[in-house]
């Protein structure tokens, strides 16, 4: 449904045809093609601009983003090996979890293949912004499409750091609202997995925030000012080589990294303790592709 998208190329290990036969039916002027099986990886990433990764297997019920590591490390690793080859000047949009750790791995790879772009490179975090603002407008009774709460940090627990105090409108909140809204944000994955019983994690959330990047991407990419996102990138906000934050999109990607802003005491000090936790995460990615 995207004006901006002129072909849609659709990757997997199996079941493609039948996903890219469903959406051909439908009446827009995207041209869809399907393509299954790794040795047809080129093809679909062929003439590519935007490259969007959300494989790998999903969390159930007692499961943390870190226990997907492994399984996911090595698709996202494969992947990007598949980007370096064919398109190495698109744009990598990872969601495939976990996050914190799955974008150290892809700079790694193109690092080792020598094309790599880190504006290039964006870890998707908006559902935790999507979740925030839902969450804050159904708390205060806003219309959820005037709400903008920047969440900063990583995409897992206590790595999801929602600026409540930078909610946009400006809201006022009490002792006792702010720690439950934040235990809210940082669980809310965990909320649906547990929900669904086993059945998986959060699809179409997930889905609706993954649509939302690419949009916001493929606007930057088309030239249009004034669009930003948050996003996991390569950043020098603080001592940490990946961290998310606002990020201004445009041609070439991330071309503007924003700082935290003016936080709180009790933000400050939750940024403190996720720090050493994102650095695990990324030390973990990174050693992950040097050692594979």
């Amino acid at each position: 449904m995207q004006p901006l998208i002129n072909e849609l190329a659709l990757y997997d290990i199996a079941n493609v045809n039948g996903v890219a036969a469903d959406l051909s039916h439908c009446n827009t002027p995207v041209k869809i093609k399907g393509f299954t099986g790794q040795e047809s990886l080129a093809g679909a990433l062929e003439g590519a601009e935007l490259v969007i990764i959300p494989a790998g297997i999903p969390r159930k019920p007692g499961m943390t983003r870190d226990d997907l590591f492994k399984t996911n490390a090595s698709i996202v690793k494969a992947l990007v090996e598949g980007v370096a080859k064919t398109c190495p000047g698109a744009i990598l949009n990872i969601i495939s979890n976990p996050v914190n750790s799955t974008v150290p791995i892809a700079a790694e790879v193109l690092k080792a293949a020598g094309v790599y772009d880190p504006k290039k490179v964006l870890g998707v975090t908006t559902l935790d912004v999507v979740r925030a603002n839902c969450f804050v407008a159904e708390t205060k009774g806003l219309d959820v499409k005037d709400v903008d709460v920047p969440v900063i940090g990583g995409h897992a627990g206590t790595t999801i750091l929602p600026l409540l105090s930078q909610t946009k409108p400006k809201v006022n909140w009490s002792d006792a609202e702010l720690p439950a809204l934040i235990e809210r944000i940082q669980n809310a994955g965990t909320e649906v997995v547990e929900a669904k019983a086993g059945a998986g994690s959060a699809t179409l959330s997930m889905a609706y925030a993954a649509a939302r990047m690419a949009e916001s991407v493929l606007r930057g990419l088309a030239g249009e000012d004034g669009v930003y996102e948050c996003a996991y990138v390569e950043s020098d906000v603080t001592e940490l080589p990946f961290f998310a934050s606002k990020v201004r999109l445009g041609p070439s990607g991330a071309e503007e990294i924003l700082g935290v802003g003016k936080i709180t005491d009790a933000e400050q000090k939750a940024l403190d303790e996720a720090i050493p936790i994102l650095r695990g995460n990324i030390d973990a990615g990174i050693n992950f592709a040097k050692g594979n």
